[in-house]
């Protein structure tokens, strides 16, 4: 008999709707569809209430845009267009008079989860001027509020915003917020875009009350995008990346071509490795699956508390530029400019 081993408990740690699907998720309630523009991957992923108990993610649709490195102008103008395009497809508003609530969730003091704060402080705020009558047509009734963490104010933000929301009866909740992933390669080139709401904390093991339509009775779109990843998938990746360098050194070995070559990316080449290869270069650790190979790591780093969060040295200049990304996306959309 097979085993089979639960995941559950080891707290396989995604906020991505991307990466919580199988190969037979289309066949039961998820409905995937992916554009390529350029070097930009735009997946839609829509989920019934078939899908949701199948992925463990609420019914509704995740829009995710993939891109390279943002800190490269040309990169940085073609992700803001596409992430504009893609949210207008979730935010649905009736008139400049309805009230949008901008609402950016983290901590304001721990870089890594500060992109919800810094987002909404560039948000271009317009509420005080509609009250005074004031307000331009062509800007939107807009409203922001950073409620920061339980842990620094003792109160549940969900709370906080359900007495917000009746003190200002928005239209429209738009929410932004640190997310984590379990692959490395989507730390900071990674949007996610949802009209589910979102559960503050829940990537990095921290679940606290969710912010949804289903709570508030008011649209709620959260916007995230993925700033940390645990041990345990880094040491995973690094395993995979391993065989992947591996199988190319194999192939290209002989070729003189290879030899005067300097940091090579062998990522680029799709290579599988066998398993007589992979356990002969692990040894009893490559005849695991990724699913094993995952608890295995998990064993290892979590008792002797070493399955930390991690995220990239450069993480403050990365989450400025990304914070600006996000709130130039947002206004250009709710103010026309």
């Amino acid at each position: 008999m097979k085993h089979e081993i639960d995941l559950s408990k080891y707290l396989v740690r995604t906020d991505l709707a991307i990466e919580s699907l199988s190969e037979d998720s289309s066949s039961n309630g998820v409905k995937v569809s992916e554009k390529k523009l350029e070097d930009i991957c735009v997946t839609t992923v829509m989920v019934s209430r078939k899908g949701s108990k199948k992925i463990g993610k609420k019914p509704g649709k995740y829009i995710t845009i993939e891109f390279q490195d943002i800190t490269d102008e040309e990169n940085r103008k073609k992700v803001s267009q596409v992430f504009v395009k893609e949210l207008k497809k979730l935010v649905r508003l009736q008139s400049k008079e309805d009230h949008v609530l901008v609402i950016g969730l983290g901590n304001e003091n721990s870089t890594p989860d500060a992109l919800g704060p810094l987002t909404a402080s560039q948000v271009t705020v317009t509420n005080h001027l509609y009250e005074l009558g004031l307000l331009d047509p062509t800007f939107q009734r807009v409203s922001i509020f950073n409620p920061s963490v339980m842990g620094k104010t003792g109160i549940e933000t969900s709370d906080l915003l359900g007495k917000l929301i009746e003190l200002l009866n928005p239209s429209l909740l738009l929410v932004i917020d640190s997310l984590a992933s379990t692959s490395i390669n989507r730390v900071h080139k990674t949007i996610q875009m949802t009209d589910t709401g979102i559960h503050p904390g829940s990537g990095v093991g921290n679940k606290r009350k969710e912010i949804s339509k289903e709570l508030f009775g008011i649209p709620v779109i959260a916007i995230g995008v993925p700033m940390v990843v645990d041990a345990v998938t880094i040491v995973s990746d690094t395993i995979n990346f391993l065989t992947q360098h591996y199988v190319y050194m194999k192939k290209h070995m002989n070729n003189p071509k290879y030899k005067l070559m300097t940091n090579i990316n062998y990522l680029r080449e799709k290579n599988e490795i066998s398993s007589s290869d992979r356990e002969k270069l692990l040894g009893l650790v490559g005849t695991l699956n990724e699913d094993e190979m995952k608890s295995l790591i998990y064993d290892v780093l979590t008792p002797v508390g070493y399955n930390f969060m991690v995220t990239t040295k450069e993480v403050d200049f990365i989450v400025e530029e990304l914070s600006s990304l996000l709130s130039k996306g947002i206004n250009k959309l709710l103010h026309n400019r």
